[in-house]
């Protein structure tokens, strides 16, 4: 049985030619059968040729920080950043997941309020892994994705959403919170502002 034979395997669409329906494939090639492969394997070409440039494009360098690193967060730090964010949360009746990180990015201290989604979870530590290596807020990114600048969505590890904030002491970045659940960034600087 042929290509042409199985009508219950076939790409193309039905068209009423005046006798009835009939399937008419979108290419058919003189050997019989279709042009799927051929067209497949472009698709994955151009595809790939795409993503490739899209790299090269992605590796120009960061905005030059400013702020330097400091000794990273300590554990009795974080707390106190996550209970001034849960606060201000409470404030607002908002349900938070919190993230606290130290400048690498790795997780310090993490607090789920009782009612938050399970999203937020990863959300606010992603916001936090971005401000710490970023040193600047999460907000910056989004600020300049809204005024068209979509730079920041190839940059690996930038969230571009407010509630990602840098920890300071003494003028050194410490370490980073980064919150979900609303009114994001009122409440990660409540944080923020707990140690300085």
């Amino acid at each position: 049985m042929g290509p042409r034979e199985r009508e219950d395997l076939y790409v193309g669409y039905s068209e009423n030619d005046g006798k009835g329906y009939r399937h008419v494939p979108v290419s058919w090639n003189p050997a019989g059968g279709t042009d799927m492969p051929k067209t497949l394997f472009t698709s994955l070409v151009l595809g790939a040729a795409l993503f490739i440039g899209t790299e090269a494009w992605s590796q120009q360098p960061p905005i030059p920080p400013t702020t330097p690193y400091g000794t990273p967060i300590t554990l009795e730090q974080a707390k106190k950043v996550a209970d001034a964010a849960e606060a201000e949360a409470r404030k607002r009746n908002m349900n938070m997941a919190i993230a606290v990180v130290e400048p690498s990015g790795d997780l310090v201290y993490f607090r789920r309020m009782d009612g938050t989604q399970y999203a937020s979870i990863k959300i606010a530590q992603e916001k936090a892994i971005s401000a710490a290596l970023f040193r600047r807020s999460s907000k910056d990114f989004l600020d300049r994705v809204a005024k068209g600048d979509l730079s920041p969505m190839s940059l690996r590890g930038a969230v571009a959403s407010a509630g990602g904030i840098p920890v300071l002491v003494n003028g050194k970045i410490i370490g980073a919170i980064g919150v979900s659940g609303g009114a994001d960034d009122p409440i990660a600087q409540a944080g923020a502002d707990a140690v300085k």
